[in-house]
């Protein structure tokens, strides 16, 4: 166990600093860790959409991985955009040549603003080739549809179903978010293969949301060296973000869905 975990984030930018590689580096922070990047997207977007992608060839993240993980060793990795089949198979390339030993995938297909993220024929190389290689899948109801090609689950009961055929799909362990349901409570299932837990947390009121996604993804890999078990760092990630939404209104950034507050604790 390290005492200031060093973990990477591969994923897209965001220049408005609220999702993607600039959001992780905040959560990674926030959480008393080191942070690190590996860029496969250069995005132009906002708090109200995504306006152009240029992709960074697979073969250039090769080359990023390779350099970085040859001298600094991650303690762990957070994965989101990828955008293209070659830059999935070269991620999956990477972890096998240097076997992290935590790595959490947000599958990003999706962006808020309905802007696809991950293009359609890379869907199945990220559930053939990504999936089974990594220790935690975080989708949130459509990115689950996605990855099974099935409806998008109307309900908990629903969500516990679409869990365990994510697991017959090669995934080890799946927190599956139930943020997209309506209520006054979210509720997350969280599955390690031999049984499924519902957590919890309030439904935060804010229109600020930006990025939720990819700081719940970030924070858990921060917290993982420092825990003993995965549900105890998914736990207090859920915690860190929910005090991360509740603070969101006090930024004023942009005109569409704000960032959530990533150094709420701090100031």
């Amino acid at each position: 166990m390290t005492a200031i975990p060093k973990v990477l984030s591969i994923a897209g930018t965001d220049p408005s600093g609220g999702a993607g590689i600039q959001a992780d580096l905040k959560a990674f922070s926030a959480l008393g860790g080191y942070g690190m990047a590996v860029i496969t997207g250069l995005v132009a977007q906002t708090t109200t959409g995504v306006r152009e992608i240029l992709e960074v060839p697979a073969a250039f993240v090769e080359s990023q991985l390779d350099t970085l993980l040859t001298d600094v060793p991650a303690d762990a990795v957070k994965i989101g955009m990828l955008g293209e089949a070659a830059v999935v198979r070269a991620v999956a390339a990477a972890l096998d040549r240097f076997s992290p030993p935590y790595v959490v995938l947000d599958p990003v297909m999706v962006a808020k603003s309905g802007d696809r993220l991950l293009a359609q024929d890379a869907v199945a190389a990220l559930r053939e080739e990504l999936l089974p290689r990594v220790d935690l899948i975080t989708p949130n109801l459509p990115e689950a549809a996605d990855l099974l090609d099935e409806p998008q689950a109307a309900g908990v009961e629903e969500m516990r179903e679409q869990v365990k055929r994510l697991h017959a799909l090669g995934a080890r362990r799946v927190l599956l978010k139930g943020g997209h349901l309506d209520g006054d409570v979210c509720v997350d299932v969280f599955s390690e293969g031999d049984g499924a837990i519902e957590l919890s947390a309030p439904r935060v009121a804010t229109r600020n949301t930006h990025g939720t996604g990819c700081t719940l993804s970030a924070a858990i890999a921060a917290l993982r060296p420092r825990h003993a078990d995965w549900l105890a760092a998914v736990r207090e990630a859920k915690e860190y973000l929910t005090g991360a939404l509740r603070a969101a209104d006090t930024l004023d950034v942009g005109h569409g869905r704000g960032p959530v507050h990533h150094f709420h604790a701090i100031w």
